[in-house]
């Protein structure tokens, strides 16, 4: 029951942190990043692990996708395919100048959980087809990636170094993703040893796909008013 509750308070914590932009770069780490000449392996690695480990958005979707995995090879497969399609994007947005709407994105992030939790709640089964779900964690990375490279591209940072640093700072996300997907999995695996997850698997899933929602109607805002 602890785990449910904990899980829970996670999901709603969620909620009431989507307008201060939690996983933002801001404050020291900004100023870091803005003022920073020349190749910084080290604390480009702890930005990138500190960006994913507060980066709700992409911790609610991998909560979605491993939420019914209970095969470790099932889990590194479908997070293998997540971290090679925002590995991707990260470094094609930043090394190559391929920008995107910092809004439409998150947007698109957010829906990304809403899609997830949709399926987890066998929503395309009621709809009578079943997408692929490799292929959709994959996709959906892309976006994620983009995600977390619009938050380097609006600082400016110095072309002295890029690719050390921006190669340091994915190794990093990645450092922080098997941080945060370990922490995941512990309590998943803890609740599912109890009688309360089904019973309280699909409550979560809907709060997970609110929460997706209210992240949709966010960013929507902030592009209309931008």
């Amino acid at each position: 029951m602890y785990a449910v509750r904990l899980i829970v308070g996670v999901l709603l914590g969620c909620l009431t942190v989507f307008s201060s932009h939690a996983h933002g770069i801001t404050g020291a780490d900004q100023e870091f990043l803005i003022n920073n000449v020349g190749p910084q392996i080290g604390p480009y690695i702890y930005l990138g692990a500190k960006h994913m480990v507060t980066g709700y958005d992409h911790l609610l979707f991998l909560a979605g996708v491993i939420f019914y995995l209970y095969r470790l090879r099932d889990v590194a497969i479908y997070v293998t395919l997540f971290a090679v399609g925002h590995s991707t994007t990260l470094l094609l947005g930043v090394l190559g100048g391929l920008h995107v709407d910092p809004y439409l994105v998150d947007a698109i992030i957010g829906f990304s959980v809403v899609y997830k939790a949709f399926e987890n709640l066998d929503g395309f089964k009621t709809l009578g087809f079943q997408p692929n779900m490799k292929a959709a964690v994959l996709f959906f990375g892309f976006f994620h990636g983009f995600g977390l490279s619009t938050k380097l591209q609006d600082l400016a940072i110095s072309d002295n170094g890029l690719i050390t640093n921006m190669v340091s700072f994915n190794v990093g996300v990645e450092i922080g993703q098997l941080v945060a997907l370990s922490i995941i999995l512990i309590g998943f695996n803890v609740w599912r040893k109890t009688d309360s997850f089904f019973r309280h698997a699909y409550t979560t899933n809907v709060l997970l796909m609110v929460s997706g929602f209210v992240l949709i109607g966010f960013q929507l805002t902030g592009y209309l008013v931008a």
